[in-house]
């Protein structure tokens, strides 16, 4: 927690005196007498001097003015409790004390959509949760690039020329949908027809030298593919830094080949090229027909990431089906010494139908993120008929990115629309409802900036939600050690609720006690900045009217 900063510090300083070196432990505390709980001591207990550090331990937290009591239990753990007065008044230094010590250089890598389709349900938690991670690592003081990394390059877009070839179309005639619909003809008939995969293959290597009609149909491809793909972001504002693909990186991986072959990191194996590493499965480089595979490009990536940008750090958004993938990659980086960054794949699971299984169109195809978009705007606007459009948009994104989030990333979860868009419950539109509550008391209000809580006329459920907001700081380290949104979600539904039932209860401007009604708009003011930081890190927007 941001106020007990010198405190922390003082704890560790007193340990490292008596050859301890380590991190102070600060959780919450499940007692409802204390807010925070140090664990520190309880794996020291056999420790020759550990009376000394604990007597250490009072002298030092008995000098911090916000301390207004403490616990030292039998077991050793340090409950703590709060002084509210205090706390109100250094509160609005949360966005400073979340920031880092050290910045990193992050870049994150997802959405990951490919040429020639249309993003579609499976896209959408990659998109949530690497935008929650950018805004959570961009508050936290870090320099974030993020990347969108399309694949725009390789057999699958050989296969759509070879097939628009044989039948004779304009690619410039044709939209993402018709696209979309040659994408798996033209990868069954690679399968199944041989001189199709030939000239698919002959296609292939004419690209790769840049053959001037081929390049341009590739291009054409790209552009219907972009359109429609920037139109769909827009709806659900995502931004990205870099929209960059494996197409701005292939000229790398012939120099890239050649240099691991001369440094013996990789060697022939039935024509292909695999890593010379004693692993199983064995890791495919190229393959024997002298394609690229994902890792191949994935690789050269690494390569020009690392030409063009200083980071320390690589996070991947990707579906956890592609954990063998990362673990080979990251395995290659640092066998093949690429780089001496952080890798890290963040893994998350799907999106489901009621029944559990993968989201489908009720013809069994793959759902188009943009038909689940439409669905759930329309939705809104059927139950919210006195709003406007922008407002129903973001209400609309934040049912999709609210839904998502509120979930661990590693498990999959079931879509259920009617009850994700529920004013009433674990949702988005729950909690944009409480801020917009809180903002519209707050005008209403005419706060004097001047004033101050008092702690000895606050209730039960001030006390409570009070000391929930003090927990800011302990779910946004977790959220950004755990590269894990949820944790943030969670306690902004945490906070939400407990705001609601403080607003519920009584008409707060019609309080007749002056300084219970005085310390209810304090905590008003306190729950709408707090709730709308928490609404910035999971990229959220919030809503004025509902």
């Amino acid at each position: 927690m941001y106020q007990l900063t010198n405190l922390i510090e003082s704890l560790k300083n007193c340990l490292k005196s008596f050859d301890i070196n380590e991190e102070i432990d600060l959780r919450i505390c499940n007692e409802d007498r204390y807010q925070f709980q140090i664990n520190n001591l309880v794996k020291h207990t056999k420790e020759p001097a550990i009376e000394k550090i604990i007597s250490s331990f009072a002298e030092i937290i008995e000098k911090e003015k916000i301390i207004e009591e403490f616990q030292i239990n039998e077991k050793r753990f340090i409950n703590l409790k709060i002084d509210l007065q205090i706390f109100s008044y250094t509160y609005k230094n949360i966005r400073e004390v979340i920031k880092t010590k050290k910045t990193k250089n992050i870049i994150i890598d997802y959405g990951g959509p490919n040429i020639g389709k249309p993003l579609h349900v499976g896209h959408l938690r990659s998109l949530n949760i690497g935008r929650s991670l950018y805004q959570i690592n961009t508050l936290a003081g870090n320099n974030v690039i993020s990347d969108i990394h399309m694949g725009d390059w390789g057999m699958p877009i050989a296969q759509i020329i070879c097939y628009t070839n044989s039948k004779k179309i304009n690619i410039n005639d044709l939209g993402v949908d018709a696209l979309e619909e040659i994408y798996p003809i033209s990868s069954a008939l690679y399968t199944e027809d041989d001189n199709f995969k030939t000239s698919a293959q002959e296609i292939n290597k004419k690209l790769n030298t840049n053959d001037k009609d081929l390049v341009e149909k590739w291009k054409s491809l790209k552009n219907i593919s972009i359109d429609s793909l920037n139109q769909i972001l827009g709806k659900m504002n995502h931004n990205f830094d870099l929209m960059l693909g494996e197409s701005d990186v292939n000229y790398l991986i012939p120099e890239m080949i050649q240099g691991l072959v001369d440094k013996n990191k990789i060697i022939e194996d039935d024509g292909a090229y695999i890593a010379n590493i004693n692993v199983d499965p064995k890791i495919l480089v190229t393959k024997s027909d002298g394609s690229y595979l994902y890792l191949t490009t994935d690789l050269a990536t690494v390569i020009h990431r690392s030409k063009k940008y200083e980071f320390d750090s690589v996070i991947y958004v990707v579906d956890k089906r592609q954990s063998l993938h990362f673990k080979q990659l990251f395995e290659c980086v640092r066998y093949f010494e690429l780089s001496d960054a952080d890798f890290k794949h963040v893994s998350f699971g799907t999106v489901n139908d009621s029944d559990g299984n993968p989201l489908k169109t009720r013809d069994g195809g793959t759902k188009k993120l943009e038909a689940l978009f439409n669905e759930t705007y329309e939705h809104i606007k059927k139950i919210n008929k006195n709003i406007d459009q922008e407002t129903i948009n973001k209400l609309s994104n934040t049912v999709l990115t609210f839904s998502d989030l509120i979930t661990n990333r590693k498990t999959d979860y079931k879509f259920d629309l009617e009850k994700f868009s529920n004013i009433n419950g674990k949702t988005g539109i729950y909690v944009q409802y409480a801020q917009v509550r809180a903002k519209k008391l707050l005008s209403k209000s005419k706060l004097d900036q001047k004033q101050k809580i008092n702690p000895k006329e606050l209730d039960e459920k001030d006390i409570r939600l009070l000391n929930s907001l003090m927990k800011f700081e302990i779910y946004f380290k977790q959220a950004i050690n755990n590269n894990e949104p949820h944790f943030l979600a969670d306690y902004l539904y945490e906070i939400s609720n407990e705001y609601n039932s403080i607003y519920q209860d009584e008409k707060i401007l019609q309080n007749k006690s002056n300084v219970k009604m005085i310390n209810k708009i304090i905590i008003t003011k306190y729950f709408v900045e707090y709730s709308l930081l928490l609404m910035e890190s999971l990229g959220i927007f919030p809503v004025d009217e509902m």
